[in-house]
């Protein structure tokens, strides 16, 4: 319910404010962007292994209850040419569950009893800096590539019977940038957006598929649906995880 008005009240907000701005046919091809974007977190798996070679496999999502989540992102960025565009992004993430296991739980070191009611943290920001080529960029269709770099702070943690284990992991992850939308009316766009990348030891992908509104040169307002999904395998932890987010997400050009 709380997920339900908070959603409604960014989308009524947002409206009032694009109500009265004439429509414009094209974004500015210069200038300062400024990107909020909030919604709901649905987790859809998240199976862990710590340490990854010994440990216990576990899931935060089938072996405990990980709740949805409100989450929040900013993005700010400047196109200096018609044809590149340079962005920073801060999407901070965490999820709590509850649950008991009816196996001893190796996890980071310390072994939790069969049975222990047993809580969760599942913590994972993220830091970009992307710079993207704009390879077409006409009235009615878009299509960009370029590079990312990304900052993952990533952590688990465990705790129940007095105990508690918390595994960080802080690293450094290249990734592609792409953009492909397509305008269909004067207002309207939709977009395919996102990061994105895959190596022996692991893979990342984060992809919003939205449809954009803007009537005016200065503001834009989009809804959609975000998938993040990736992870690592080696000897220091194997953890997967999707996660889905509905989104809602506004744009001031500057």
């Amino acid at each position: 319910m709380m997920t339900r008005k908070f959603l409604r009240s960014i989308v009524l907000t947002v409206l009032v404010v694009f109500v009265s701005v004439p429509a414009v046919q094209a974004q500015s091809t210069r200038g300062w962007f400024v990107d909020f974007e909030a919604g709901s977190v649905f987790p859809g798996y998240c199976d862990v292994r710590i340490p990854g070679d010994t440990g216990t496999l576990f899931s935060l999502t089938d072996d405990f209850s990980t709740s949805s989540s409100l989450f929040v992102r900013l993005r700010a960025g400047f196109r200096f040419h018609p044809r590149h565009t340079v962005m920073v992004l801060f999407a901070p993430l965490a999820l709590v569950g509850v649950g008991r296991v009816d196996f001893p739980l190796d996890f980071n070191g310390l072994t939790f009893a069969v049975n222990t009611p047993l809580d969760s943290v599942y913590r994972f920001n993220s830091y970009r800096l992307s710079w993207r080529y704009g390879i077409r960029e006409g009235k009615r269709l878009r299509i960009g590539l370029g590079l990312t770099a990304k900052i993952r702070d990533a952590g688990i943690e465990i705790s129940g019977g007095d105990k508690t284990s918390q595994n960080t992991n802080v690293g450094f992850v290249p990734l592609l940038s792409f953009l492909l939308e397509w305008r269909f009316s004067p207002v309207l766009r939709l977009l395919l957006e996102g990061d994105a990348a895959a190596a022996p030891q692991g893979r990342a992908e984060d992809v919003q598929l939205a449809v954009v509104y803007q009537k005016g040169e200065k503001w834009a307002l989009r809804v959609g649906y975000r998938i993040l999904e990736g992870g690592a395998d080696n000897d220091r932890v194997y953890n997967f995880a999707l996660l889905n987010y509905v989104l809602v997400g506004v744009t001031a050009y500057f």
